[in-house]
């Protein structure tokens, strides 16, 4: 693994489990366009894919109907003020992300969630510090594909992808890595689940965040 220069790092159920603002939000926008969730609906497999996509699968509509943008602008009501906070670190990130940095990596953040919103949430945990640059998708839509966004921080970074590995949680990280050429390392902490993981065959898989060092060092 000594060919690896760059680590691409996935945001919601990687670093930090985001569930009670996502789901909460999410709840909150679905409600204000006339489509309540149940209390014990599980909605969890929300967590990581693009936003809309999940919110429009809910309601059975296309992702472009006028009621898919509504319920996302009901989340993101209240998302950016209170549902941004409500989320926790998962254990040893700080300091295998500083393990990291402290060896040589250059370390991307590679979210879907948008820009402005993993700005704030990394700066909330102290864990800006430790990232060359942050990317995420941008309030448009643009660049919520995984696939997408990764080609786009190997385009502007001018990344070698030989040199590169990602790290995530869900299906979407593995293939949107493996469409650009990139190696990936799959947590099984977080929200996809073993059929998932299993399926998209990463590289390698790790039961706790710290494990990357095990790998990389």
């Amino acid at each position: 693994m000594n060919e690896v220069k760059h680590i691409l790092i996935d945001l919601d159920g990687t670093l930090t489990d985001p569930k009670v603002g996502i789901t909460t939000s999410a709840r909150y926008g679905l409600n204000k366009v006339g489509y309540p969730i149940a209390d014990h609906e599980n909605i969890d497999w929300i967590i990581g894919p693009p936003l809309k996509a999940s919110l429009a699968k809910i309601m059975n509509v296309d992702v472009t109907h006028d009621l898919a943008e509504q319920a996302l602008l009901g989340y993101r009501e209240r998302f950016a003020d209170t549902g941004l906070f409500e989320n926790e670190l998962y254990p040893d990130v700080a300091n295998t992300l500083d393990a990291l940095k402290k060896s040589g990596y250059q370390l991307y953040l590679a979210t879907a969630k948008p820009h402005v919103y993993a700005v704030r949430i990394l700066e909330h945990f102290e864990l800006l510090q430790y990232f060359t640059h942050p990317y995420g998708s941008e309030l448009t839509g643009e660049r919520t594909n995984k696939g997408d966004l990764i080609a786009y921080i190997l385009e502007t970074e001018r990344l070698n992808p030989d040199e590169c590995i990602m790290v995530g949680d869900r299906e979407h990280d593995i293939l949107g890595a493996r469409r650009n050429g990139i190696e990936t390392i799959a947590v099984e902490y977080g929200y996809g689940s073993e059929q998932e993981l299993n399926l998209a065959a990463p590289k390698y898989k790790i039961k706790s965040f710290n494990q990357v060092l095990d790998i990389l060092l």
